[in-house]
């Protein structure tokens, strides 16, 4: 499918077609900022498919701007949108620049943490972990709902991955804040 000089906003509705997905998704990548807005609009799209690809495409495109949109897809009713959401929240490898694209921690930590134990999915809760570890080293509401998933969720995967983040894990040992040292001259 060549999609040179098709609008941003109708590959974004071809995000909803299995045959047309993929083009449709390179082509917005390589178009880069300039398609955001379509993608934005896409996040609120009849299709939840479609609202899937577009937190897909945010994940790599990310802007300041579209922080908000993003946010409001934690509460998608759809639990792949969610899930990508998630981790286009927390995902900082996936990102050029990511420290410009910062999630706000007033803002998305009581909402990850609502999510990591409340979601009747656990897919969802898998991935709310890692939205929730992103403050595990700077606050104790997040320590707390690590802790409290590793040791309370009915599910053996988000308890063992919780337990990667909680005090004692593996990842929440390498990525502790290293004490300060003075040099000797």
């Amino acid at each position: 499918m060549s999609t040179t000089g098709i609008p941003d906003g109708v590959l974004v509705d071809a995000l909803g077609s299995e045959p047309r997905r993929p083009d449709a998704f390179r082509a917005l990548l390589r178009r880069g900022p300039s398609a955001v807005p379509a993608i934005r609009r896409g996040l609120t799209h009849p299709d939840g498919k479609v609202r899937e690809q577009c937190c897909k495409l945010l994940d790599e495109l990310l802007v300041p701007e579209a922080l908000d949109d993003l946010t409001a897809r934690l509460d998608d009713p759809d639990a792949r949108v969610r899930i990508a959401a998630l981790h286009a929240l927390s995902c900082e490898r996936c990102k050029p620049d990511a420290d410009s694209c910062r999630p706000d921690r007033a803002t998305l930590l009581p909402r990850a943490a609502r999510l990591l134990h409340d979601d009747p999915d656990p897919h969802v809760r898998t991935h709310a972990v890692e939205l929730v570890a992103l403050w595990a080293h700077a606050d104790p509401d997040a320590l707390a709902a690590l802790v409290r998933a590793r040791d309370g969720d009915p599910s053996p995967v988000v308890r063992k991955k919780a337990g990667w983040y909680a005090p004692g894990g593996p990842i929440h040992r390498r990525t502790a804040p290293k004490p300060w040292r003075a040099t000797r001259r």
